[in-house]
């Protein structure tokens, strides 16, 4: 439309001096922006109950939408997972109900490519030697390689030693020679999503148990004190620093001073750009509600004097105790029928755990009232009802 409009323009006879504000109209533009972010189905409100369930927010991958299928008319083929989805589509984390197998979730490392096709990363492998070098193929491109699996035994020379070695080749798996293989998964948690590969020994769960557990970590609510898992997977730190709510160090330097709602770092000699400010300051977020009306709270956890390099994380948000994601509680658990109290699915826990507040959470609800002018005088807001 904007198009059209300028060639009208153009095209009329006086058109020498024109500028090109004259030409160009922005309100068709600024329209179409303004429609998309204020009321289009994949434009939605930002699941903010924890870090994890806004990072998995943010990787979303859907089938619904303008221009995409309606949950009537989605068959069992379209939902179902495919021999494509390998390290682009996470197979686990799906919704359960009308949604399932619509709404996806992007693979740890997966990314779109100019063309907006999904690649995976693979290690090129030249005749059975495991390569440093990376590439990253669409599932066009990968048709013809035999893929061998991350875990594929090698020796220290990096050189594939079984004499058969698992592969994927044509979307099937089978087994093939080490000399016939071109490529090889970069990581055994390639083919998972980030909240799929957050749960531990995820390889030994049983798949539809998988799914529900990856749903059930974002509807975690951030406690008062978070406490990192004795047992994790090792993307904790990776999901708490990526998923924004920590405060990382744009550059390093020197911890100048701290306060509970801000910090103050002197900018090392050796980092510092001419004509750039030589400190940093960060403004910590306070007790300030989310989206899901829970709390979002960050904590300093440097002190003055402390030296930081870039990225480091100099301050915890919600759910995230030094700098590692930390959803729930490390507790004790038994599991044992005790006076049927925890008969179904009941659970018994001590009064200590109460005590203790391991799993009090704060909620922030904004509530407006009004005092109006009336007829008969202005309202009053009091709390003595007569």
């Amino acid at each position: 439309r904007v198009e059209r409009a300028v060639k009208e323009r153009l095209s009329m006879a006086e058109s020498e001096g024109l500028m090109p504000q004259d030409l160009i109209n922005a309100k068709p533009v600024a329209a179409a922006v303004k429609e998309f972010f204020g009321s289009s189905q994949l434009s939605q409100f930002m699941d903010q109950n924890n870090p994890l369930s806004e990072i998995t927010h943010k990787r979303r991958v859907s089938a619904l939408g303008p221009g995409g299928l309606t949950r009537e008319r989605a068959g069992f083929e379209v939902r179902d997972v495919h021999p494509t989805h390998y390290g682009r589509v996470c197979p686990i984390e799906t919704p359960e109900g009308p949604n399932i197998g619509l709404i996806n979730s992007l693979a740890a490392y997966a990314r779109t490519n100019q063309y907006g096709f999904l690649e995976s990363p693979y290690r090129v492998v030249k005749e059975g030697l495991v390569t440093e070098e990376i590439v990253f193929l669409s599932a066009i491109e990968e048709a013809d390689h035999v893929i061998a699996q991350a875990s594929a035994a090698m020796n220290d020379k990096q050189e594939l030693v079984d004499e058969l070695v698992a592969v994927r080749h044509l979307n099937e798996f089978t087994v093939k020679a080490p000399a016939d293989v071109t490529l090889m998964d970069v990581s055994p948690k390639q083919v998972v999503s980030v909240a799929a590969s957050l749960i531990p020994f995820l390889e030994h769960d049983d798949a539809n148990r998988a799914l529900m557990g990856s749903n059930m970590q974002r509807q975690a609510v951030p406690t008062l004190r978070a406490d990192k898992p004795l047992v994790g997977t090792g993307m904790e730190r990776n999901v708490a620093r990526d998923s924004g709510v920590c405060v990382v160090a744009r550059r390093g330097g020197v911890i100048d001073s701290v306060d509970a709602s801000r910090i103050v770092v002197r900018v090392a000699d050796d980092e510092v750009e001419t004509g750039e400010a030589g400190v940093d300051i960060y403004n910590l977020t306070k007790y300030t509600r989310s989206n899901q009306n829970t709390c979002i709270n960050q904590r300093p956890l440097v002190s003055k004097g402390d030296r930081v390099q870039r990225s480091d994380i100099m301050a915890d948000g919600p759910s995230t105790d030094m700098g590692e994601l930390a959803l729930g509680q490390n507790m004790r658990i038994a599991f044992m029928a005790w006076n049927g109290f925890n008969f179904e699915d009941s659970i018994c826990l001590s009064e200590r755990v109460v005590q203790e507040d391991r799993f009090t959470t704060i909620h922030i609800q904004e509530l407006t009232c009004v005092a109006r002018d009336t007829k008969l005088g202005p309202e009053e807001i009091t709390a003595d009802i007569p």
